[in-house]
């Protein structure tokens, strides 16, 4: 499971689809209607919030408003709790690594997107966060 820090439009159309199904099933997850990857590390930030739900709520209309623009169809009706969540924290280390895992997947995967994103030196984070200082987030399961 891969929800994304980033801002959702650094995500090319397989990112972004792949990132709504995941966090469509992280939604279940918190609202346990479903068992699977209920103790799956990304989920800790959520579930840490004053709302779970509403939280992951908030994620998900990131993801389809970025899929709205870009003409895609997702059902936001899916949405189970579209809270007007924000303020999450995210650190400066976490973006930097999504961003740098981002990078080597649309290297081999779509690399005309990533030359679309080449003029960006610090990304944005999704619009669920709000960034601080600090190393990769502890739940982060670090690639070498």
């Amino acid at each position: 499971m891969r929800l994304w820090s980033l801002h959702p439009r650094y995500l090319d159309r397989q990112g972004l689809t792949a990132c709504w199904r995941e966090g469509l099933l992280a939604q279940a997850v918190i609202g346990r209607t479903s068992g699977g990857y209920s103790n799956h590390p990304q989920l800790q930030r959520f579930r840490g919030s004053d709302d779970p739900l509403a939280s992951i709520g908030s994620y998900l209309h990131g993801i389809v408003d970025e899929a709205d623009a870009r003409g895609y169809r997702f059902a936001r009706d899916k949405i189970q709790r579209p809270g007007n969540v924000s303020g999450l924290p995210v650190t400066d280390g976490q973006l930097d690594y999504e961003w740098h895992w981002l990078g080597a997947k649309l290297a081999s995967r779509n690399p005309s997107w990533k030359q679309r994103l080449s003029h960006v030196e610090t990304p944005d984070a999704h619009p669920l966060f709000v960034v601080i200082p600090g190393p990769v987030e502890p739940w982060e399961r670090v690639e070498r």
